[in-house]
This record gives C-alpha cells, structure tokens and sequence, in this order.
C-alpha cells in the first residue's frame, strides 16, 4: 500500500502517472483497431447471456422469476388441433417437475421412463434428458435406477430436481439423492447416452433420507454447488429416520468434494425439504436455504456457519399433522427470491393436505441479528414492522393468515394468502405470487400492500413467469397470460392438454412449455 508522506504522495505514484500521461498522449482512446467493436463490458455480456439462456430454475442465483432480457416472446399459440405458432415438440415420460433450463444451445429437463427414449432402459427409473434447442432433437439421456420405495422414492415421479448449467457441465440431484456433474455434450463414446462426471451419493455419505424424492435445483456460488438434501421421514411409521443427518451441503463444483455440511434444523423437520437455494451476492455471500421447519436460515457461502434465521410461521400456529391438520407449514418446490436487498418467500403443505392459511413474508437482508440466536423473526406474532418489538427484527412485511374480521357473506374468502408451492415473481416494484388454491396475486414489493388477486377456480403447483411484459401462469388444466402491471387486465388462456407444474422459460425469443409429457418450443416457426 503506498503511504502518504509530509503532505505528499510518494515518488512511485508520480511516475506512474507521468507514465499514464505519456501513454495517453501517444495512443488516446478512440475505437478500436480495424473499426471493430468495442469490447461488450460485464453488464453487457450478462444481459446478452441471459436473453439467450435460463441457465438454472429462477434464471440467476437470486432466483426471481423474471426475465427482464428476452423480446417478442409470442403468446398467441395453440398446441392441440391445427398447432400455432409452435416450433417443435419433444416427447418426455408421463411426470417432469425438473426444468427446461436452457444453455450453450442445449435444452435440460428430467422427467420419469413411462415412454422410455432407449427401448433397452426398462422400468421406473429417473431421466435427466437433453435437446437441441434450435429443433428439439433429442441428444442424449443420463438414468438413475429406482433408490428403494415409495418412502425414499415415490413411484414414476422420475427426476424433479431443475439443473443448473455452467459452461461444459451441468449438476441436478437424482431421484437417488444424488448430487451429479454431468458432461452437457454427453458421452462421445455412446450415442443418446449422458456422461457422469462426478457423483456425491447423499445417502451412502451423511446417512440421509430422503422423504419420497429428492427435488432440490443446485445452486452454483464461486466454487461450489449448494443443495438441500431433503432429509425427511419415513412416510410408513411416520419416524424422523436420520433426525441429525445433513440437511445441507456445499460440494466443490469440479472435484466433488464435501466442502461443508449443515444438519439445521436437525430433528424439527416436519415431513420433507424439498425447496431450493437462493444467494445473496455481496460483500458477505449468503446462501439462504429453506429448511423443514418452516425456517428461513442464512449461512456464509463460504464456511457453512449460521449468518441469520427467520420463522416464517406465527408463533401461535398449530403443529403440522399430515393429511392436513395443523397450521405449521414448510417450503414445497419453492426456492426464496433475493431481491433489492430483500428475500421474498411463502410456505405451504403437501398438495394432498389441501388447501388452508398460508404467509408469505419479506426479509430485509441488510439488518444483522441483535440477538445471540441470530434470529431475525418478528417477535410474538406482532407483524408490525414498525413495532419497537420489532426494532431488530428483519421483518419489512408479511401477507397471509385469516381474514380478520372474518367475512359475514359465507361465500366470500376467509383467508388472505393459502398455501403455496410457488416461487415468486418480481419485476418494476410488484410481486407476482400463487397460491395452490388457484389464485395468483400481485402485491406491491415495498409494502405487501395487494394490489390485485385472480381467482383461476382450480388449483396450481405452478410460479409465476415474467417476461416481455406479460406474466405467464401454469394451472391444472391451462395456460393463463396476464398483461403484467399494478392493475388487473383480464388474461387469456390457452389450452395445453395437460397440467402445467412447472413454470414456462424463455430463451432467444423462444417460450418453452412443459405440460409433464411434452415439452413445446413456442415461436414462429
């Protein structure tokens, strides 16, 4: 570091800049050699890669559901009878949860081995497909074998887990709960056939299990790859088999090695942890993971230690009990979304517990707990965050619970915000967010103030997708497209034959659905 010495600086900075200024002098910034284009800076080329590619569920490590860089996405389709404005179609098994992601021209996606690609792989099996994205040619497939019953791997759901692409490889978690490194361009050696580069057996290593399947999406930060394991219980005996088995870990993304582990929340999981994920990018990289208490935790990306936590149920809840007892509710399929220094996330139950009161909530990311427990939850069940209770709480606002008064028309709705699985949506200061009970809801993102709610009248495990102004939303039976903004515009719908469980991606233009047994390229032709 150079030293100021007497009120001057010292002599090796004068020359350099006596340098800087000859150099200018001889070559002064103009254009390059050649009239070639200036080189694009970091912004540029981060906004170019992400209207070419969704490299990962969520888009980015922050995971918002928001595409802010792709145009003319065409909304204007029809799949079934005299097809419109479809480029092609590729056929997948009969479920997949898992993507598409799209990277380097290539398309991800898992699914189950219910109209198997290779005649020669029989059986259930887990599929983690690959296609060409210009006209959906497949290329190759990676397949896990069944890891046991329905307890630790539930029949025909095949693999659920969205990957995430970096350069030449890709990582997902097998329905074996497997953490994988795959080769995108396959195995050279055998045609259709993928190519393993790494394998971090969950199981066999930190003694998990996996309550029905495994589902996490990986998250890359630096040199490692995040993932939630999805310890849970033993669905039969209704027994925490593995109640200190690792529920979270960091694998070094190129060797496969176990970096670090967390077991939070340890023996207070409800039933699975099957979310995904998010980070926080900046001077301390966070990556915040939903875990199957109900709880938000925060932990340094680097070193796996406790940063901050949030409950993200009412203190006054009542415990969980399957089939759908109870008020406590944890993360299904959803990943939280980091957010102009904000974490927004929901809770909810398994579908087949049906519909009830949900939350979502907001998180300030800059405040650092006061406590020692490093608790950031508001305290009590007070949701002010104004409260002088709530002076170090993180809480900017929460959104759900009973309607209180509660209705005098019997028709009206009881509940402000139900149950979900979704991811949310956010883009130009409103959060799109679903409910499973089939309502989507648009809510300003500084306050939670609701700004508009629709009621599809049938249910959805599918998030929101904004892009090119419109917001796309995936229900049991159609597609719906929302004109995006603070005010409600009545949607359209499109018929898909099948339910959309995943959300709709974008890429270079092109809109990519998946109805769980096609996957449809949606552009002009």
């Amino acid at each position: 570091m150079l030293r100021r010495r007497n009120g001057r600086w010292g002599w090796p900075l004068l020359a350099l800049a006596a340098l800087a200024v000859a150099l200018v002098a001889f070559y002064p910034p103009g254009p390059p050699l050649d009239g070639a284009p200036s080189p694009p800076s970091a912004k540029e080329e981060d906004r170019r890669h992400l209207a070419l590619s969704w490299p990962m569920y969520g888009g980015t490590n922050q995971r918002n559901m928001a595409n802010l860089f792709v145009r003319g996405v065409v909304d204007d389709f029809r799949v079934e009878k005299a097809p419109k404005n479809v480029r092609w179609v590729a056929k997948l098994g009969t479920n997949s949860y898992g993507g598409p992601v799209v990277a380097g021209g290539r398309i991800f996606i898992g699914t189950n081995n219910e109209r198997p690609r290779d005649p020669a792989v029989k059986g259930d099996k887990g599929v983690l497909m690959c296609f060409r994205e210009a006209d959906g040619q497949f290329l190759w497939q990676l397949v896990h074998d069944k890891l046991g019953d329905d307890d630790t791997d539930f029949h025909q759901q095949g693999i659920a887990s969205s990957p995430c692409v970096e350069g030449e490889q890709l990582y997902y978690v097998s329905n074996r709960c497997e953490l994988v490194c795959a080769d995108v361009r396959g195995d050279p050696t055998r045609k259709g056939q993928g190519r393993a580069l790494w394998k971090y057996d969950l199981v066999k290593e930190l003694g998990v299990f996996p309550c029905q399947l495994a589902i996490c999406s990986p998250l890359l930060v630096g040199e490692n790859v995040y993932a939630v394991t999805g310890n849970g219980i033993n669905v039969s005996n209704k027994t925490l088999p593995a109640p200190n088995a690792t529920a979270f870990v960091a694998v070094n993304k190129r060797t496969g090695k176990l970096v670090w582990k967390s077991s939070l929340p340890g023996n207070k999981v409800m039933r699975g942890q099957w979310g995904s994920p998010a980070a926080r990018v900046g001077r301390q990289m966070q990556v915040i993971f939903p875990g199957g208490d109900g709880w938000l935790y925060a932990l340094d990306a680097k070193t796996g230690e406790l940063v901050w936590k949030f409950d993200c149920n009412p203190k006054a809840a009542t415990p969980y009990r399957p089939g759908g007892g109870g008020e406590r509710c944890f993360f299904i399929f959803c990943a939280p979304v980091v957010h102009d220094n904000k974490v927004y996330v929901g809770v909810g139950q398994e579908p087949d517990d049906g519909p009830g009161v949900g939350h979502l909530w907001c998180i300030d990311l800059t405040k650092m707990p006061a406590n020692r427990e490093k608790d950031l939850s508001p305290v009590g069940d007070n949701f002010d965050p104004k409260a002088p209770v709530n002076r170090s709480s993180g809480l900017v606002w929460h959104y759900g619970g009973p309607v209180v008064p509660a209705p005098k028309n019997e028709d009206d709705r009881d509940i402000v915000f139900g149950r979900t699985m979704s991811t949310m949506a956010i883009h130009e200061g409103v959060v799109y967010a679903a409910e499973l009970a089939g309502y989507l809801h648009a809510l300003d993102a500084k306050t939670g103030k609701k700004l508009w709610e629709y009621d599809f009248q049938e249910s959805t495990w599918c998030s929101p997708y904004y892009v090119d102004g419109k917001v796309f939303m995936g229900t049991d039976n159609e597609l719906y497209v929302f004109k995006a903004g603070r005010k409600l515009a009545l949607p359209h719908k499109i018929a898909l034959g099948g339910p959309i469980k995943a959300p709709p991606v974008a890429a270079n233009g092109v809109l990519y659905v998946n109805t769980g047994s096609n996957l449809y390229a949606i552009a002009p032709p």
